[in-house]
């Protein structure tokens, strides 16, 4: 009943974005040093919230009040709360990052979610639960490079050894940033509030960009891909594939694009005005102008739907 009260009042928070009381938090086991770092140890993920909600310091626009409880629970889900393991290691790092820079973030299993904020530094935290033997957590090591311009954090795993240790990152970057590759095999990426450009990927998993701006690339083998976009930038070419799922892509009503569409087994519909130029062999496989086109932006999948959406910013 206990446990009950306490999940009630983590998500409570999320959605309302209120501080829990010190009664409903878990209070540190043990604070040790690995390899440098900081790392603690706890019991449960409530001892501390790794909400991606955007906070005080972080650069909002107004969000229609649907869109708002799509991104609380979006943020909820987020959290991946790894099924209350016996034992779990926390790691926290903060690191400088001008705005503009680069960031990368490989993962294997388990989730990743970023958020933009206003501050030209990253701020790391991954939570590693094992969901056998407590022994594994030493074995799996989060490694951190950060030169100037750049962090790159890695979840590294022991050779030959079967350590089953899932790992879930929730991380705050400059509001603009590059995304240059971010990727788990097993697990959700989500990326909020973000201004800029990137590279997404999962195996089994859905992808999400929600409230940014720019240009994302997005890959998942099972699983959905789901971006809306406040704005639409030049730049490189937007690829948004997967094969077991479907794909949702929101654009600006100014937005100009040259689109590649291919759907086998599933439907296509948009919003966006979309002037077809020629129809590809294929269920439902075309290409066409968005506004004035201009840098390509190709959508697939192989079993699911793809539609487009018309994004109506600061409503």
């Amino acid at each position: 009943m206990r446990e009950c009260a306490r999940v009630y009042r983590w998500k409570r928070e999320l959605l309302g974005l209120v501080r829990e009381p010190d009664e409903f938090r878990s209070s540190p086991k043990v604070k040790r040093k690995l390899r440098g770092r900081t790392v603690r140890e706890t019991t449960s993920l409530l001892s501390r919230s790794y909400s991606c909600v955007p906070s005080k310091a972080q650069p909002t626009r107004r969000l229609p009040s649907l869109a708002k409880i799509f991104l609380a629970f979006a943020a909820v889900a987020c959290l991946a709360l790894p099924g209350f393991a016996d034992e779990q290691q926390v790691f926290e790092q903060t690191y400088p990052l001008a705005s503009g820079g680069q960031f990368v973030l490989q993962n294997v299993n388990g989730s990743v979610c970023i958020a933009g904020w206003n501050r030209n530094e990253v701020e790391v935290r991954a939570v590693k639960s094992s969901v056998s033997d407590a022994r594994d957590l030493a074995l799996v090591k989060i490694q951190v490079d950060s030169h100037p311009g750049e962090v790159d954090v890695h979840t590294l795993y022991p050779d030959g050894a079967n350590a089953e240790v899932a790992v879930e990152y929730i991380v705050h970057v400059p509001y603009r940033v590059l995304l240059h590759s971010i990727g788990t095999v097993n697990g959700s990426v989500s990326v909020y509030n973000v201004r800029g450009a990137g590279e997404l990927r999962s195996v089994n998993g859905n992808v999400e960009v929600l409230g940014s701006s720019g240009r994302f690339s997005a890959h998942t083998t099972n699983g959905n891909l789901h971006l809306e976009l406040a704005s639409l930038t030049d730049g490189a070419p937007m690829n948004l594939e997967t094969v077991n799922g479907s794909v949702t892509l929101g654009l600006p009503p100014d937005a100009s694009a040259d689109l590649n569409v291919h759907n086998m087994n599933g439907d296509v519909s948009s919003d966006v005005p979309v002037y077809s130029t020629a129809a590809l062999p294929g269920a439902q496989a075309f290409r066409g102008r968005l506004g004035h086109g201009g840098n390509p932006i190709s959508l697939r999948t192989v079993n699911g739907g793809i539609r487009l959406l018309l994004e109506h910013p600061g409503v």
